[in-house]
């Protein structure tokens, strides 16, 4: 295998030095990433906050860092980080959560298919393993395409914001 050119993006550093801290020992709840978003009083516009449940203990928000354009977070208001230390109705509002993510998902962005997945603890590829969350994304057939395979590098036809007004748009009514 030959080296791989990387294109540079410096703008992660502070995403990744904090990850890189939440990591020893897991985040508390002050320095979480998601538990400042939350609690930020930002307008849900300007937090990428695309839905919240109707109980108050689930929110939908898209990940700053995407794989693809979509790709949503469902999770507890409250600071846990195992899943099996989810209250029963924090569990099912999340699964509720995630279904209506995934209609939004498709209903917006028309995908082959789609990715759910949950990276519990460090090992198991959490970015954020203070904080319990899902994630739902569309993909499509190639849509690991030439930039990411050869590139180290993914390219979004979309900003954030056009991201997060298709799937509230498209988000199912209760």
């Amino acid at each position: 295998m030959g080296n791989l050119d990387v294109i540079w993006a410096g703008w992660r550093s502070e995403f990744v030095a904090g990850a890189a801290e939440a990591g020893k020992g897991g985040a508390k709840q002050g320095s979480c990433v998601f538990c400042r978003i939350l609690a930020s009083g930002l307008a849900d516009e300007e937090s990428h906050v695309v839905w919240r449940h109707p109980s108050g203990h689930v929110v939908a928000l898209l990940n700053a860092y995407p794989y693809t354009s979509g790709h949503l977070m469902v999770m507890p208001t409250r600071h846990v980080a195992e899943l099996e230390d989810l209250a029963p109705d924090e569990s099912s509002d999340i699964w509720e959560g995630v279904v209506a993510g995934v209609r939004a998902v498709k209903a917006a962005y028309k995908p082959e298919g789609a990715n759910l997945g949950a990276n519990l603890g460090r090992a198991g590829g959490a970015g954020v393993p203070g904080h319990f969350h899902m994630h739902v994304l569309p993909r499509w057939v190639g849509d690991t395409n030439f930039m990411t395979s050869v590139a180290d590098a993914r390219v979004l036809p979309e900003p954030l914001y056009e991201s997060a007004a298709k799937l509230r748009a498209s988000w199912p009514e209760p």
